[in-house]
């Protein structure tokens, strides 16, 4: 094993390279963002140049995560080059470590800071990111996340199972608009059919107001208020139609469960949950990736053929990722394949490459 002074000072120069590149592209995210936010602003009412910079500042964090990858990419290759210019490394081989005693470091501190990023940034983030949902929903006056498009849910409850239908979901007080509601019994046949302008998600029931009630055996009527049993919550439902990336890494176990409990697909959340998971594992597979372009000798040149490589492999690496997470939420692929499979193959063929170069 590599000695304890230098084990840390590398993992220091590691960790260093990797706040100053995930700094770097924090404070990018926010001044774009901040940029953009004060365009839509105009005449809306409260957006003032400091509550848009709060607004941008709520917004980042969530952003920025998923960018985290290719910061450890590029500050992985920043230590390394930098520790080939100064000859640090070949001070280190000379001293008789190989190539895996000196990553040995790097390699903790991806794994640390994928494990902070997985249990402590990602529900920051997800906090952050709903306070400024409800702010732009405030200021912009978009009224929560409206929908374009046929929203469709599935839900169990103690009135038996029901099909609904509407065209809008109205986040911030939980409404759905131009509803319908399809009751059925336990064989699957149609008990009720209840129209209405609105349903307001309450605790444990569905409101409905100046409802119309067709059933199966009774003449049709109109009701000024109708209640139907839900075990849904208003994150559920959110949760359901909205983007899943919102969803804090403690949460999506119990979200998953309750959603198949409704009846609703939670292949999404089981592939996110999964994909926070092998975060760490990526991380890795990108230290990897890094090493495999950066640990040549700088003396005999091609340092722009060097970092071009890396950030070559490392974005195949990304749209690998990427390419295995929507076979997992079309159902092709089961969710932990999904997300484990590019980190898997990527740190395989790195340690293939590191084996072939420094021990071949």
């Amino acid at each position: 094993m590599i000695g304890h002074t230098l084990g840390l000072y590398f993992a220091r120069r590691f960790a260093g390279s990797i706040f100053i590149v995930l700094a770097t592209i924090f404070g990018l995210i926010y001044t774009l963002d901040f940029v953009e936010l004060m365009r839509r602003a105009g005449d809306a009412v409260g957006a003032s140049t400091g509550t848009m910079a709060k607004l941008a500042l709520y917004r980042t964090p969530a952003t920025a995560e998923q960018v985290i990858p290719f910061g450890m990419l590029f500050g992985a290759m920043a230590t390394f080059i930098g520790l080939s210019r100064k000859l640090e490394l070949v001070v280190a081989r000379a001293a008789g470590y190989s190539a895996w005693q000196f990553l040995t470091p790097a390699l903790i501190v991806a794994v640390l800071i994928g494990g902070f990023v997985t249990t402590t940034y990602n529900p920051i983030s997800t906090i952050l990111k709903d306070r400024a949902n409800e702010m732009e929903a405030h200021i912009f006056r978009r009224g929560g996340a409206t929908l374009g498009r046929v929203i469709w849910l599935r839900q169990r409850s103690v009135d038996g199972e029901a099909i609904i239908r509407a065209t809008s979901l109205d986040s911030a007080s939980d409404t759905l608009r131009s509803v319908q509601f399809l009751l059925l019994d336990d064989k699957g046949q149609l008990l009720e059919r209840i129209e209405a302008p609105t349903a307001r998600l309450r605790n444990g029931y569905w409101r409905l107001e100046n409802a119309r009630v067709v059933s199966t055996d009774l003449e049709p009527e109109t009701v000024a208020t109708y209640l139907v049993a839900t075990n849904l919550t208003g994150e559920e439902v959110r949760s359901a139609l909205g983007p899943g990336q919102a969803v804090s890494f403690w949460s999506l176990p119990e979200i998953i469960d309750r959603l198949e409990l409704a009846g609703l697909d939670a292949t999404r959340y089981r592939l996110i949950y999964q994909t926070l998971w092998a975060r760490p594992a990526l991380l890795v597979a990108m230290v990897l990736v890094a090493a495999c372009f950066s640990l040549k000798f700088l003396r005999s040149g091609g340092l722009a053929k060097m970092v071009l490589g890396g950030v070559t492999a490392g974005f195949s690496l990304y749209v690998a990722t990427e390419v295995a997470e929507d076979l997992g939420n079309a159902g092709v692929v089961s969710a932990m394949l999904a997300a484990w499979v590019a980190p898997a193959v990527a740190s395989a063929l790195g340690i293939l490459v590191l084996l072939n170069k420094e021990d071949g």
